[in-house]
């Protein structure tokens, strides 16, 4: 699913289809409508479980947690030893699982470039289960994960392992570039001769990583924080039309505390239509923005 053309219906009526359970980690929570939905699917006696980030963004989500709380739900706010619970996900009946770039934020769903990954893989979907209810007492990853979900703490090696792979063709969305080693592997990457295309949104935090990728050969093209779309998204494309192509998506930045220490989730997935589809939306984003000038 490709935000903001969508909106937020695919999430609402994954909400309403649930039969036994829901369980949501999510960073950010300000939308009625799907408060309200989660309140009403513990009304018909659903077992509803929620758990928010309490550390960088816990003002903004108190509003949510006190609605839930005192409509029967049960809500959590995520452990304190992660540096913040980033992850953006939805599991339903322990069958169906949603994996986000996009936080459940009524006031960006127009205007934020976000991808959603529904995934029924019965494997994916019990490690996600397992990880939230370690998360809802402790905190911990499950004793084993699948090879195509990526999880923080923990997932820098996973998606530098997936840059250094591409041989022709990279090309990559987030909202930040500050860890120094996903920039040095995106400049490897160019110095070997791979097309390194990253879109972004322009923040001066970024500047140096920018100025430096430029140097080495990297396509950087951004949109200021003024425009229409505002990149949000966590994506990155590797050897699109290739037999090996491969795409990640997911809630991790990249930053030191996004892949080290916060609670992240993401997906990498070979499949020839997501791939493609994902490239063209880089491609198209990029041809709307601006050449970075180092």
């Amino acid at each position: 699913v490709v935000e903001p053309a969508a909106g937020p219906e695919p999430v609402y009526a994954l909400l309403r289809s649930a039969h036994r359970s829901v369980d949501v980690e999510i960073y950010e929570l300000e939308d009625d409508q799907a408060t309200e939905l989660l309140a009403a699917d513990a009304a018909r006696g659903v077992r509803v479980r929620v758990l928010l980030d309490g550390h960088y963004v816990r003002r903004v989500n108190t509003p949510a947690y006190s609605y839930l709380r005192d409509h029967g739900v049960g809500v959590r706010w995520a452990p304190a030893h992660f540096a913040v619970a980033h992850e953006k996900a939805i599991v339903v009946d322990h069958r169906r699982a949603v994996i986000m770039t996009m936080n459940l934020t009524a006031r960006y769903y127009t205007s934020s470039r976000d991808f959603l990954v529904f995934d029924r893989d019965p494997a994916d979907v019990a490690a996600i289960d397992a990880t939230f209810d370690n998360d809802w007492t402790n905190g911990g990853l499950p004793p084993a994960s699948p090879a195509d979900l990526v999880w923080s703490p923990g997932a820098q090696d996973a998606l530098v392992a997936l840059i250094t792979s591409a041989r022709h063709t990279l090309l990559v969305e987030n909202e930040e570039m500050n860890d120094s080693v996903v920039v040095h592997a995106l400049q490897a990457a160019a110095r070997r001769g791979v097309g390194v295309e990253v879109v972004m949104t322009r923040q001066s935090d970024w500047a140096g990583a920018f100025s430096a990728l430029a140097r080495t050969g990297v396509a950087v093209r951004t949109y200021s924080a003024s425009a229409p779309l505002y990149i949000h998204a966590k994506a990155i494309v590797v050897d699109p039309g290739a037999p090996r192509a491969r795409v990640f998506l997911g809630s991790q930045n990249f930053s030191v505390a996004s892949l080290l220490y916060d609670r992240e989730l993401g997906v990498v997935s070979a499949r020839p239509a997501l791939v493609a589809e994902v490239a063209a939306i880089i491609r198209r984003d990029g041809a709307g923005a601006t050449a970075w000038q180092p």
